[in-house]
């Protein structure tokens, strides 16, 4: 599996150390960015993520900021882009396995490294349900196509 990774300053440490993990466990990782922790605008690397999971150049998406909030916006501004932020392992199961969501948003403020890890397992571990859960993600796309 290709995992895209990006985060800015707020989130570059944990990204360096996810990108670390990742690779121990035989995963692509391909790095959007930032290269350094100086200062820049998050926004981009959402965007930059988003990107790469669109275009299918990367299966799924890890994406890193203070918060995870502005940088989970952001990417949910791409076309085919499903975000979404987790603080822990049930939310980023439900998020997979009902939401088939594609990235996962997490902040390096508010979660420690190593849950972090144990979130970024479950979210690439647990498949999406479908059935019922099908309609849903179908809604959200038809809003993203403008249909309803």
């Amino acid at each position: 599996m290709k995992i895209a990774i990006g985060s800015d300053h707020g989130g570059f440490f944990y990204k360096e150390k996810i990108k670390e993990y990742l690779k121990s466990k035989k995963y692509e990782v391909i790095d959007k960015g930032t290269y350094s922790p100086e200062p820049v605008d998050y926004p981009y690397f959402g965007e930059e993520v988003g990107k790469s999971v669109q275009s299918g150049e990367a299966d799924r998406g890890i994406i890193i900021c203070g918060t995870g909030i502005g940088i989970s916006i952001a990417a949910n501004k791409i076309k085919g882009v499903r975000a979404a932020l987790c603080t822990n392992e049930f939310m980023a199961r439900m998020a997979r396995s009902h939401n088939d969501a594609n990235v996962l948003a997490l902040g390096q403020r508010v979660i420690g490294l190593d849950h972090a890890l144990a979130i970024i397992d479950v979210f690439l571990e647990t498949p999406f349900e479908g059935g019922r859960h099908e309609r849903r993600v179908k809604l959200i796309l038809d809003i993203e196509k403008g249909i309803i």
